[in-house]
């Protein structure tokens, strides 16, 4: 099937998709908070995680499903498919790249996916505890 949209009402579309503060990320940022853990935003660490957990050094990216190629919900679109592909292909082998560098420089790096988050954030912000009581011991 063709995009129904025009180049130029695509453009728009995409461009409105935001990179921060989006409602998965939220979600978790609240349940967080409820359970007493603080955090931080606004870092200079590589690939920019969306939460930072500096004296335990946690970096917690939230993942979008299509942005990242989730194996379990990423669907390929039907136009522009070598971009898209070539698009997934390139954000999955930076995520590899940042993982390694995070790590090397002694940070544990957590990875949610969106869809995690959805499903059951409990799960997640205690994937996220666990992280952190083991970067205390």
């Amino acid at each position: 099937m063709a995009d129904v949209l025009t180049p130029a009402q695509r453009r728009y579309c995409m461009s409105r998709i935001r990179g921060k503060n989006t409602k998965p990320e939220i979600h978790l940022r609240k349940a967080l908070s409820a359970i007493g853990l603080h955090y931080r935003l606004k870092n200079v660490l590589p690939g920019k995680p969306d939460i930072v957990f500096p004296a335990a050094r946690v970096a917690v990216f939230v993942d979008g499903c299509f942005w990242h190629g989730c194996p379990r919900h990423s669907i390929r679109p039907k136009t522009n498919r070598k971009f898209w592909d070539t698009k997934i292909k390139a954000n999955k082998k930076r995520d590899e790249r940042v993982n390694k560098l995070l790590k090397k420089s002694g940070w544990r790096v957590v990875r949610i996916w969106e869809h995690e988050i959805e499903a059951n954030v409990e799960r997640c912000v205690s994937k996220i505890r666990i992280c952190l009581l083991k970067s205390s011991t």
